[in-house]
């Protein structure tokens, strides 16, 4: 099975495990991709069929080493473009995902591969998501999510979700970006490269620091 959508479900299976433990149940997959759970259900059996997820009857659904090294391909494809699209046409961080989900199923390899030379084999994304290697393997530092820390803790912005462009906004109007500095002054307050700033909403589950 070689399709766009099946390579969405191996895409939304692969993200939700990406910074944090728990694995995808068919209804969260469901809400994440805006589908029916029955629609949802029928292509899990279809990607279980070709080996590339594990799953039981209302049980969570999990990818198989070939299923996940065909999602860390496509997700390979989705942040170089990202990267692309910021360093070589100035986007900005908050365009570039809807662009990249189009183009990632047009690109040639050849032409994927010569992006990835021309960028300097970037390890990370605007967003500060890892940019897998071609064999499908990532290199990350160990993160906290920032509704996790504690108060005092302080770390590098390792990450910041890209699911809310409004979000995405704010946070830089704020200074909180990938590669600044954060201290953690209590729930609803971060000290910003050496500046207080209130989080805009939704912040705090949205950024990832380092540990």
């Amino acid at each position: 099975m070689d399709s766009p959508v099946a390579d969405d479900y191996l895409k939304a299976i692969y993200h939700h495990t990406e910074w944090q433990d728990s694995p995808i149940t068919p209804s969260q997959l469901a809400a994440v991709l805006g589908l029916a759970p029955s629609s949802v259900t029928e292509m899990v059996k279809k990607l279980a069929a070709q080996g590339l997820v594990t799953h039981r009857p209302y049980g969570p659904v999990s990818l198989t080493p070939a299923g996940r090294h065909r999602a860390a391909g496509v997700i390979r494809r989705h942040r170089l473009i990202e990267t692309w699209l910021v360093r070589e046409f100035a986007y900005s961080w908050d365009e570039v995902h809807d662009e990249a989900e189009v183009l990632e199923h047009s690109l040639s390899d050849r032409l994927l591969e010569g992006i990835d030379e021309r960028l300097g084999r970037p390890r990370f994304d605007p967003h500060g998501d890892a940019i897998p290697d071609a064999d499908g393997s990532v290199h990350r530092e160990p993160f906290v999510l920032l509704a996790e820390a504690s108060i005092g803790h302080a770390g590098r912005v390792l990450r910041v979700s890209d699911r809310d462009p409004e979000l995405l906004r704010a946070l830089v109007e704020n200074g909180i970006d990938v590669g600044h500095e954060l201290e953690v002054l209590s729930d609803d307050v971060v000290r910003a490269d050496g500046t207080e700033v209130a989080l805009p909403t939704g912040a705090s589950s949205s950024v990832w620091l380092t540990r």
